[in-house]
């Protein structure tokens, strides 16, 4: 019998604003635009289709387009907002290709400054979901390094509260260990993409990764901390 043959394909939501760190998205790292490390990295992908970036910048879609990836249209300006959640911005790519080029069956979500993220590991998360039909999403996730029951916050007078002050005398290694979104990748059946089903969902798993290879960057330190993550990594 033939294997059935799967169409995947990869979108990188690369909106062209960014208000803590100006242009983020093309910004020089380590001698290129943040964005081509992620594409170059994703073209190691083995049984990847097709590459589309979503922007609302005409220098993205030239970076694009200098890869050699798709960026076929100019994302709409209501989805171009720094308030608009992620799940329109891949549905409206998604929906786009089906309509204009042709079916998928999974998408692969990835950041333009995922630059932290490899290949292989989506390749390994890819076999995990291919395989079981109960899995709709699965995503780099990594476990916090505190843990998250022994969390404190300041109340208005600026005193010390626990969240969850029940677990003052719990021991560490008596407390589930709790995980965050590494913010690399996501892939999705079509279906999950079409119907918006949250990324955080019971049919969601997740691919775990050690944290020295989490990099949030939304600050010009997390930047300058990235840059050396990135150069320890490229290393080994």
């Amino acid at each position: 019998m033939t294997k059935e043959i799967k169409k995947i394909v990869a979108i990188i939501p690369a909106r062209g604003g960014s208000k803590r760190i100006k242009n983020k998205n093309i910004k020089d790292f380590h001698g290129k635009p943040m964005i081509s490390w992620v594409i170059e990295e994703l073209k190691k992908i083995s049984f990847l289709d097709d590459i589309v970036v979503s922007t609302d910048s005409e220098k993205i879609i030239k970076i694009a387009l200098e890869h050699n990836v798709k960026a076929p249209f100019k994302r709409p300006d209501k989805l171009s907002n720094d308030t608009i959640p992620i799940a329109p911005v891949i549905k409206h790519a998604s929906a786009w290709y089906q309509e204009n080029i042709s079916d998928i069956d999974y998408v692969i979500t990835v950041y333009p400054t995922a630059v932290l993220m490899s290949y292989e590991d989506i390749e390994n998360a890819y076999k995990i979901i291919s395989i079981d039909r109960n899995i709709g999403c699965i995503f780099s996730a990594t476990e916090y390094s505190f843990p998250i029951q022994r969390a404190i916050f300041l109340d208005e007078n600026n005193q010390v509260n626990m969240f969850e002050p029940d677990h003052y005398y719990t021991r560490s290694q008596d407390l589930l260990a709790s995980y965050h979104d590494a913010g690399q990748f996501y892939i999705s059946r079509i279906e999950n993409i079409l119907n918006e089903t949250p990324i955080h969902s019971l049919d969601s798993r997740i691919l775990e990764l050690p944290r020295d290879r989490v990099m949030d960057i939304d600050t010009k330190e997390d930047f300058r901390i990235a840059l050396d993550l990135f150069a320890l990594k490229r290393k080994y």
